[in-house]
């Protein structure tokens, strides 16, 4: 663990170590967090003043262009029509509000005429919404001609329109307003707004190489969104800058993607080996790829953008893996499992598109190329969106995310069906939602089980480790923090965890959900030291990210167990009280009682018996009222009070003690003590027939070992039979925490060992 940090780790000699392995130069537990984390900071208004008129003017800027783009669609001209493609790749008049254009309902459309030009062989190019998903170059060219004609037609005060029956009709194009933009235009624009503002908040928030990064992705995320809401106003021909500036535009949106994405691998969430030249080299092939198809010097442009795409999607994927064998980041597996989930619908779109083409099916060939990319890009959307909140928690925008992919999926099968299987509309929904439905079952499972907590206490035992903890934090206060550290290293399982000289504000996760802070709570009156917090590092063995949820679960445990140190001291508290009562009473009362017998006694023998019956009744009251005693004073008390009772037996008694230490013993551990010595003492006098009793009472590491060992007559003590008086020994060596045992010893007598590991921690 990095010296600097200025706290002591408490986690486990190997897990320590393989932190440190693990983590190597950019791990969080390091002085450069904690100051960034848990230092003094700039005031925030200061800090954010001017990031957030920038964050203002961005949004302002997002928001004026959307409204001058709506403003520009809602001017175009455009026919009162509705148009759509028959099953013979036949341009049909499906609806329109001009009496004139009624009596054509169902008829083909062959031309647009003005005075000026026309346009013939209207065919499904017209309603094609991107040349960015048509295959063909050939049919891409007339596309781009298609609509560029049908706009300049459009442009003219009157167009005639020819039907297939013969007929013909002039009418007046006419701005076709703001409500006839519909739906997907808004939907979609309103989506590519929140990822534009997503992007710029990421950068402005946190400025650094992986933000600019990441805002270059909604960056052009947001432009694939617009253009597409753009081309989903569609009803004849789209307007000449779009259709001109949609294949160069989109192209460049994906290749840019492709080479950030790349990058941002390289250095999110761990900066890998000659990361520099794999950044350079992303970026160099994207430029060159882009060049090379600007220069018009290779065909199949389609199949060039997508095996490019898929390319570098693999790259991505593969450079996550590699980053996670350096840094065990849990990200790098959401993020591995998520580009996979990416890639493997790109692949599958890819292929959709490629065979509706091959069927030579107009209609087919349109509903694959408008449905497909949108819901994928989309998609691609949703997981830009759920980048930034993954250690917060968002369940709607995971399931979304994960909605959304699963529905390019079923898109792309429900037409691959189609397309190569000839199935009818029903037969291929209703498979390419069986299918997808149990896609999504196990795709949720395999990528959110990174994100989410997998409890491995139960409440149980959770409540029984608290309790625990909470007794021995009473006893021991400086070991609070390693103890609460203990029971939260069990619970989460971190790679990395230390306790630092600086306190947090609150539990919360930073580091993009790879790190938890809580600060130590000050359980106990008698807790003194500078304010600390605990840091952990990776969850669940560095297979997870920490979420708000865990924030708030780890609040719960440590306000739990704030309480069982509170109801503990209560109740210990109480027992104090009633102790002392009890020992009062008996000084009191049978004290009394015992001293006046001691007066009148009748001989010698029993005033000599009477006065020590006094003495052990003194003792006990002081113990009983004493809140602790020093190990010293105790083992005087019990030598002195053994030595009386083996004396009237004709017993010698061997005392030999040694300890490493003076440990304080509560109450408990020095009433469970002292029974056990008068309990073994008194059967020595009453059944062995002893002659010498030899007493061993050894403390050290905090391991307490007491031998009682007498040479009378005793034997075989496996067939005894335990009643009050062993079972009781044994009853009280248990609540003590250790193990006792009897064995023969040579040449004769009797051995009872008792051994309590860890005295201290023991209530």
């Amino acid at each position: 663990m990095d010296p600097t940090a200025g706290g002591a780790g408490t986690a486990p000699p190997s897990r320590a170590a393989d932190a440190r392995r693990s983590s190597g130069p950019d791990s969080l537990l390091d002085s450069r967090l904690i100051e960034q984390t848990l230092g003094s900071v700039e005031h925030f208004a200061r800090w954010m003043g001017w990031r957030l008129r920038l964050l203002v003017v961005a949004a302002l800027i997002g928001c004026v262009g959307v409204a001058l783009l709506a403003r520009w669609l809602a001017d175009s001209p455009q026919l009162p029509a509705d148009w759509q493609m028959n099953p013979a790749g036949q341009l049909v008049l499906a609806a329109t509000s001009d009496e004139r254009l009624k009596p054509f309902l169902g008829q083909g459309l062959v031309q647009l005429a003005t005075p000026a030009r026309s346009v013939a062989g209207l065919d499904a190019l017209a309603l094609t919404r991107s040349p960015r998903w048509i295959i063909e170059d050939a049919l891409r060219e007339r596309h781009l001609a298609m609509h560029w004609r049908i706009d300049h037609v459009l442009a003219e005060p009157a167009v005639t329109l020819r039907f297939a029956n013969g007929g013909a009709v002039t009418v007046a194009p006419a701005p076709r307003g703001l409500a006839s933009l519909g739906a997907m235009f808004w939907v979609m624009m309103t989506i590519a707004l929140v990822v534009y503002l997503v992007g710029m908040v990421v950068a402005l928030a946190h400025p650094s190489m992986r933000t600019l990064l990441f805002s270059v992705m909604c960056a052009t995320q947001a432009g694939h969104l617009t253009f597409i809401a753009v081309e989903s106003t569609l009803l004849l021909g789209l307007p000449e800058p779009f259709a001109q500036l949609d294949l160069p535009w989109r192209i460049g949106f994906d290749l840019v993607m492709c080479a950030a994405v790349v990058h941002a691998a390289s250095l999110h969430p761990r900066r890998v080996p000659g990361q520099m030249a794999v950044a350079w080299l992303g970026w160099s092939a994207m430029g060159a790829i882009g060049l090379l198809l600007a220069s018009g010097l290779v065909s199949d442009i389609w199949w060039w953008i997508q095996n490019t795409v898929a390319v570098m999607g693999i790259v991505t994927i593969a450079v996550l893996a590699w980053s996670y064998q350096l840094l065990r980041h849990p990200f790098a597996i959401v993020m591995r499992r998520f580009g996979v989930m990416a890639v493997s619908t790109w692949v599958l779109l890819t292929v959709a598109v490629a065979l509706a083409a091959l069927d030579h099916v107009p209609s087919v060939q349109q509903q694959v190329a408008a449905v497909g990319p949108v819901i994928w890009y989309v998609f691609l959307a949703s997981l830009l969106l759920l980048m930034p909140l993954l250690s917060k928690s968002q369940q709607v925008m995971r399931e979304f995310s994960l909605l959304a992919a699963i529905s390019t999926v079923a898109t792309s099968l429900d037409l691959l069906f189609v397309a190569v299987f000839s199935f009818g509309q029903f037969a291929s929904v209703t498979l390419a939602l069986f299918l997808s439905l149990g896609l999504y079952a196990g795709a949720r499972q395999w990528v959110l089980n990174r994100v989410r907590h997998r409890n491995m206490l139960t409440t149980e035992r959770l409540f029984e480790k608290l309790y625990r903890i909470a007794r021995e934090v009473e006893a021991h206060p400086d070991r609070a923090p390693a103890l609460l550290l203990h029971l939260l290293q069990e619970f989460f399982e971190p790679l990395e965890a230390v306790v630092v000289d600086k306190r947090s504000s609150t539990v919360r996760v930073v580091g993009d959900g790879s790190t938890l802070m809580l600060p130590v709570p000050a359980l106990t009156d008698k807790q003194v030291g500078t304010p600390s917090s605990i840091v952990m590092r990776f969850a669940d063995r560095g297979q997870r990210l920490f979420t708000s949820d865990d924030a708030r679960l780890t609040d719960r445990i440590v306000e739990q167990l704030c309480r069982a140190v509170a109801f503990d001291r209560a109740v210990e508290q109480g027992r104090s009280e009633e102790r002392l009562r009890l020992a009062q009473d008996l000084h009191d009362d049978i004290g009394a009682r015992l001293l006046t017998l001691m007066y009148k006694a009748q001989s010698p023998e029993m005033e000599d018996y009477v006065r020590h019956t006094l003495q052990d009744l003194k003792t006990l009251t002081r113990g009983l009222a004493a809140p602790s005693h020093a190990l010293s004073h105790a083992a005087g008390e019990w030598k002195a009070d053994l030595t009386q009772r083996l004396s009237a037996a004709q017993i010698r008694l061997g005392w030999h003690l040694n300890f490493d230490r003076d440990i304080s013993l509560t109450v408990v551990q020095w009433s469970g003590l002292t029974r056990v010595m008068r309990e073994l003492v008194s059967n020595a006098i009453a059944h062995a027939g002893a002659t010498q009793l030899d007493i061993e009472f050894q403390l050290a590491d905090d391991r307490l070992v007491l031998s009682v060992t007498d040479n009378g007559q005793g034997r075989n003590p496996q067939a005894w039979a335990h009643g009050l008086g062993l079972g009781g020994v044994r009853k009280r060596v248990k609540q003590l925490g250790g193990e006792v045992e009897w064995r023969e010893v040579e040449p004769n007598g009797i051995r009872c060992q008792v051994v309590i590991r860890q005295l201290s921690e023991r209530p």
